[in-house]
């Protein structure tokens, strides 16, 4: 990891003290009294924090926003009124010039280094310049949502890499879904290790949508088939089966095995939803309602997660979501239910809201040259013969059995209406409609019988069907071979 020189800045006291005073000019402006105020310098964020005077009612300081960021000239302020827990009210003011919080300094953080989470995250350093570490079995799930540009694929770049650097191979597994095609492409030298991928696929990073649906109907099998192995193991999460296993109380012979947590990330999920729809939906939906007890979690990050894209079942199980800068308040309001998010300054500045409380982070950050070293260097260790199997899934044989046609059952028509066809060269639903006096549902039910047949094409838009027996001789004996 690439280190940084903008480790321990000093604190630019005077850019402070003139926001102080600015702050209390301002209120005093509008009459607004104040008994104390304090700063807090985070990296690219000053917090000052505010009492103002008994009596002072706090949705006038919340109206002043406005008139607060033109007195400091800052890009953007945020006033939260009030602060959960403290009996203040807090101005956000950005920096003037911004610190870059490495990667390197969040991983090598005590905090990081000595904590004992089981998917722990780093995502970046707090207001107060604390490293900020979240638990990922704990959330379940988590959604990410910010315009483009704003550090979407930095963060999932930050959440891989700080699993990465904790966790062995054999610990945790990742399934990696890329619509874009680029950004996850950095990773295929550690498919050997860290990735999971259907028997059958070439690449282990999923970038087809045809894949897409196959890998997660695969894993909602392999949730079932984990579930009832904690079944027999008699034990209700996967921490437990696994020290269970471990302390060799379980027979590999009964089927038991190792279960290493499956991370799923999903980068463009509103490309999927776009073309794929439903397939992909109902899937999702069953691994985020009750995969964490088997140590199956989803990332999902989108542009704009709107109700078409993220429906209220799926976003009702993704309780922890991030929220880098997006444009409008509506779009706020959707990802975190509260405004907030749009006044953000961007790159890599984000609120991160778990429940009720919003915690503002700056997002660590990872450049595509780190990556691939970080990658090369897990793929130049040892590694096993080839990335986790995930199982195999049959097509559920429902879905051929609407569409089919059997031909032990035609229609009693069925013979003349082949004739017909074949006559008049022209395979159309409307001619035996007219020349049969039938309905449109039977005799297009006709049509798929000798579709079937072999006497009929395809259907071609809006084009007659081509027809594919020329002549009443070679007709016939196609119809006795089917008697």
């Amino acid at each position: 990891l690439k280190t940084y020189q903008t480790q321990n800045r000093e604190v630019d006291m005077k850019e402070q003290n003139e926001n102080k005073d600015k702050i209390i000019r301002t209120l005093r402006n509008y009459g607004i009294e104040i008994t104390s105020i304090k700063a807090t310098v985070g990296p690219t964020i000053t917090l000052y924090e505010i009492v103002p005077q008994a009596g002072v009612r706090i949705s006038r300081i919340r109206n002043l926003e406005d008139d607060i960021a033109l007195s400091l000239s800052a890009l953007g302020i945020r006033i939260i009124a009030p602060i959960p827990g403290k009996g203040t009210v807090g101005i956000e003011v950005p920096n003037k010039d911004p610190q870059i919080v490495s990667m390197q300094s969040v991983i090598s953080s005590k905090k990081f280094q000595e904590c004992t989470y089981d998917l722990p995250v780093a995502l970046g350093k707090t207001i107060t310049n604390d490293v900020f570490i979240f638990d990922l079995t704990k959330m379940p799930h988590l959604l990410v949502a910010g315009a483009t540009g704003q550090g979407k694929s930095v963060g999932l770049n930050a959440i891989i890499t700080s699993l990465l650097y904790k966790k062995h191979p054999s610990e945790m597994k990742m399934v990696l879904i890329d619509p874009k095609m680029v950004e996850f492409n950095i990773y295929s030298t550690i498919e050997r290790h860290y990735l999971a991928k259907l028997p059958d696929a070439e690449k282990a990073i999923i970038t087809d949508v045809s894949k897409v649906t196959q890998t997660l109907n695969s894993l909602t099998k392999e949730m079932d088939d984990r579930y009832e192995l904690l079944m027999k193991a008699h034990v209700r999460t996967i921490k437990e089966y696994n020290d269970k296993f471990i302390k060799r109380r379980l027979n590999p012979k009964n089927g038991h095995r190792y279960l290493p947590y499956i991370v799923v990330v999903i980068d463009e999920f509103g490309d999927l939803i776009m073309t794929a729809g439903k397939e992909i939906e109902m899937p999702i939906a069953r691994i985020a309602q009750k995969a964490r007890a088997v140590g199956i979690h989803m990332v999902i990050a989108t542009q704009r997660p709107t109700t078409n894209i993220i429906t209220g079942t799926i976003k009702a199980n993704f309780p922890a979501r991030i929220a880098f800068r997006v444009t409008s308040q509506i779009d706020s309001r959707t990802i975190l239910d509260m405004n907030g998010a749009n006044q953000l300054i961007g790159r890599g500045d984000m609120l991160f809201s778990q429940g009720s409380n919003l915690i503002r982070i700056q997002c660590a950050f990872v450049d595509t040259p780190e990556v691939e070293e970080i990658s090369q260097y897990i793929g130049q260790q040892q590694g096993y013969e080839s990335a986790f199997a995930l199982p195999e899934v049959d097509l559920p044989d429902g879905e051929e059995k609407v569409g089919s046609v059997d031909l032990n059952e035609r229609d009693t028509l069925f013979d003349e209406a082949a004739r017909l066809i074949v006559v008049h060269q022209q395979g159309s639903t409307s001619l035996i409609q007219r020349k049969f006096s039938i309905g449109y549902n039977r005799a297009g039910r006709l049509m798929d019988q000798l579709e079937a047949a072999g006497i009929v094409g395809p259907v071609q838009g809006s084009k007659p069907r081509e027809v594919y027996i020329s002549d009443e001789y070679s007709l016939e004996k196609l119809l006795d071979s089917l008697q």
